[in-house]
């Protein structure tokens, strides 16, 4: 057995231990990696980076389809499902060498291919190497969960894990899970010419702004998508090609099976009890993202929480500074914002109006901006969309925006929410023209439109000057 001393030991090369072995070795400290399996985590090779290639062949397959109203003769266009996945693996492949073993270990990091084991509270086994530490992060990551349906165990299924592998294009895509995963998976497959039905045993899009929610479903039911809520799936049964989903709100048959259900933590491995780390579902941590073990951390989507890769890469950054520095540092959630990829995508930061409303109550505005008053939405024929800012005492407290690019106007919203900048910030800013990012301008503006346009003091004010000025 190999023994190895080191000052940092991160357990899991995904987003969130990448930028902990990234950054702290290259500020000086002396760092271990173990990976047991691939480089890169679940957003590399099964996650965010296959779904969005796969989404974006969907679009130009949908492209193809919905040119009439530009001038353009539709066409039905000729979809290589194999080459489909073929793009999206070659995408994984661009992307691969920035988190290799090679990179990482030109950055002075010590990678060990293996799985770590904890024996004692500041020791981990990994293959025939004893590493003890002086700190460690768990940054294991996620996986899909299956539930325990009577009968799954027979049939073939997949998840995100195997669906980047299927070359055979799925006649008839049977989802079950109405939330993120299954409703982009759902889109792309439908646009690819695949029948999807998703099956939700709630309701779909549950954790969203049901209004811009509905936005999103109503656009997917339009192109086709069976979407079935309220439908809880009590039995499967059938083979490949033939398999019958029964719900209590109906039975449905199709040709594939795609688990989206939710993730599950990492932990399995780790023998967190022999180090004193204390867990349920996930791994318990503070707001420090330490666990119950003072020398071990958790971040990303091993800690709980939100399971977003951007913000397992905040965690990287957050611990970085007690574990280098010996300086405090916790992290937040109330300025992170995520998207669901769908088209029209939705993105949200802070609180919904719902939530917004049950915690402040009286002292919320809401402000809100339709797409269709937006001429750059209009002019490319995207003018569903809708955009709404919760304000607090000046100060947005949540922002939920549904319509095209929602992903990437929402940044401006992080970036007032994480400074807690007030919303003239937002009015202050002058927005080129003709951009989708003014309605986030517009939306701010409703703040003081009913102040200045409304106020009888502003008119008389405004009356007097006039009168009076040179």
């Amino acid at each position: 057995m190999q023994e190895i001393k080191t000052d940092v030991l991160v357990i899991g090369a995904g987003s969130a231990g990448l930028s902990v072995a990234a950054g702290a070795s290259q500020m000086g400290a002396d760092v271990t990696l173990l990976e047991g399996h691939l480089m890169g985590g679940d957003c590399l090779n099964y996650g965010c980076v296959p779904s969005k290639a796969l989404i974006a062949a969907g679009k130009h397959a949908q492209a193809m389809r919905s040119g009439a109203k530009f001038g353009v003769s539709p066409v039905k266009p000729k979809v290589d499902y194999a080459a489909a996945k073929g793009h999206a693996r070659k995408v994984i492949e661009t992307i691969a060498p920035v988190d290799s073993v090679e990179r990482f270990e030109g950055l002075g990091v010590r990678v060990i291919k293996e799985y770590g084991t904890f024996t004692d509270r500041d020791t981990v086994v990994a293959g025939n190497h004893r590493i003890t530490a002086r700190r460690i992060v768990i940054a294991t990551g996620s996986s899909p969960f299956v539930p325990p349906i009577d009968g799954l165990d027979d049939v073939p299924f997949h998840t995100n894990e195997t669906l980047f592998d299927l070359m055979e294009q799925p006649d008839h895509l049977l989802i079950i899970g109405g939330g993120p995963i299954g409703m982009e998976m759902a889109q792309a497959h439908i646009r690819l010419g695949s029948k999807v039905t998703v099956i939700e045993g709630a309701k779909a899009m549950g954790k969203d702004d049901p209004e811009l929610a509905e936005m999103v479903l109503r656009n997917l039911r339009a192109e086709g998508v069976e979407i079935v809520e309220g439908a809880k799936a009590g039995k499967i049964s059938g083979k490949a090609g033939a398999i019958t989903v029964q719900t209590d709100n109906g039975t449905f048959k199709g040709s594939h099976l795609l688990m989206a259900v939710g993730r599950k933590a990492n932990i399995e491995k780790l023998n967190l009890d022999a180090a004193g780390i204390e867990h349920d579902r996930a791994i318990r941590v503070g707001a420090d993202l330490r666990t119950t073990n003072r020398r071990v951390y958790a971040i990303g989507d091993v800690a709980g929480g939100l399971q977003f890769t951007h913000v397992a890469g905040y965690h990287g950054a957050t611990v970085i500074r007690p574990i280098l520095f010996g300086l405090p540092a916790k992290a937040r959630e109330d300025h992170v914002p995520w998207v669901t990829y769908t088209d029209p995508e939705l993105a949200q930061i802070g609180l919904t109006e719902a939530q917004a409303r049950e915690a402040h109550g009286d002292r919320l505005e809401v402000l809100r901006s339709g797409f269709e008053e937006n001429d750059r939405a209009i002019a490319e024929g995207r003018a569903e969309g809708l955009i709404k800012v919760m304000v607090v005492n000046k100060r947005p407290v949540g922002v939920s925006i549904v319509g095209p690019h929602a992903g990437e106007l929402i940044g401006l919203w992080a970036l007032v929410i994480a400074n807690k900048l007030k919303i003239g910030a937002v009015t202050n800013m002058v927005a080129p023209y003709p951009t989708l990012g003014e309605v986030s301008k517009r939306a701010a503006g409703q703040y003081y439109a009913p102040r200045l346009f409304d106020s009888q003091l502003v008119k008389a004010v405004v009356g007097f000057v006039q009168r009076w000025m040179p």
